[in-house]
């Protein structure tokens, strides 16, 4: 279907294939973490002692939910390295429960006195 939007697909005329849909996030924050990152790894392809690579990826990892040119290098990398991409993902989210829950027993701690 042209046009339409289907279990998170989108689907064009112009196009044979069906992209994913992306959910733009925005968050300030995140968005200053992966700018400076990717500057970072502007600069590590120039200096020796910065690793360009490594920076301009986790550049990229945290804008994809800010952009959708970050989102859709990010499924480039997915569709070269699966399965890097769901452990990198997996660990993400192992992250952010843990922040979570570290946040949800100071909240606790404090609310008592």
């Amino acid at each position: 279907m042209p046009g339409a939007a289907v279990k998170g697909l989108r689907c064009t005329a112009r196009r044979a294939t069906c992209r994913p849909m992306v959910i733009l996030r925005p968050s300030l924050s995140r968005k200053a973490t992966g700018w400076c990152l990717l500057a970072l790894g502007v600069l590590g392809l120039v200096l020796p002692f910065l690793q360009g690579f490594l920076f301009l990826a986790l550049g990229v990892f945290v804008l994809r939910d800010q952009h959708i040119w970050a989102a859709r290098r990010w499924g480039w990398v997915q569709g070269r390295w699966p399965q890097h991409v769901t452990r990198i993902e997996d660990m993400e989210a192992s992250f952010g429960r843990r922040l979570a829950g570290a946040a949800e027993r100071l909240r606790r701690l404090f609310s008592r006195t």
